[in-house]
């Protein structure tokens, strides 16, 4: 890349660096994963900076390159979970915690227990604002899959979350 294209990614790299590691995080619930994904979407980006013509979508194939790094990443062996006899103690929190701090918190950890799928189309749906064509085409799928992964992926928020968080609850 010459020097023009250069800055022009470090511009955007830096304009837009904070709000892709917060969907990152939101995605997979650690900000150290988080950071890798972000990292993995920006080096995807930036081998790809001279073939990209419409710069209008660099924000779309960054947050897919950051839903398909997460979504390869549970792929692999040494990520999955492993079933254990004894669950070891949960860390405490502290109880005069402001109740936005405490409702993100219930909502992040609730977030980690939904599979993949469903959480990339919860996020990019209800925490990105993305409708759900939008949302279909950042994962490649019909929006009929976005529909059914969003009701499955809020039926196991709710069910994960019991009563932590009362905006979740189904209005019918």
């Amino acid at each position: 890349m010459d020097q023009r294209e250069e800055q022009e990614f470090a511009e955007y790299f830096t304009a837009r660096r904070d709000a892709v590691r917060r969907t990152a995080y939101l995605l997979c619930g650690d900000w150290h994963r988080a950071d890798d994904l972000t990292q993995t979407a920006f080096v995807a980006l930036h081998r790809r900076w001279r073939k990209i013509r419409d710069r209008g979508a660099l924000d779309a194939y960054v947050r897919r390159s950051v839903l398909r790094a997460m979504i390869d990443e549970t792929r692999r062996p040494w990520r999955r979970e492993r079933h254990v006899d004894a669950v070891p103690e949960q860390a405490t929190t502290a109880t005069d915690v402001g109740e936005s701090v405490a409702t993100r918190s219930a909502l992040v950890d609730g977030l980690a227990k939904v599979p993949p799928r469903q959480r990339a189309v919860l996020v990019l749906r209800f925490l990105e604002g993305l409708d759900v064509a939008s949302t279909a085409e950042a994962l490649k799928c019909s929006e009929g899959t976005v529909k059914s992964q969003t009701a499955r992926g809020l039926a196991t928020l709710r069910e994960v979350l019991g009563d932590s968080v009362d905006d979740l609850r189904s209005t019918s």
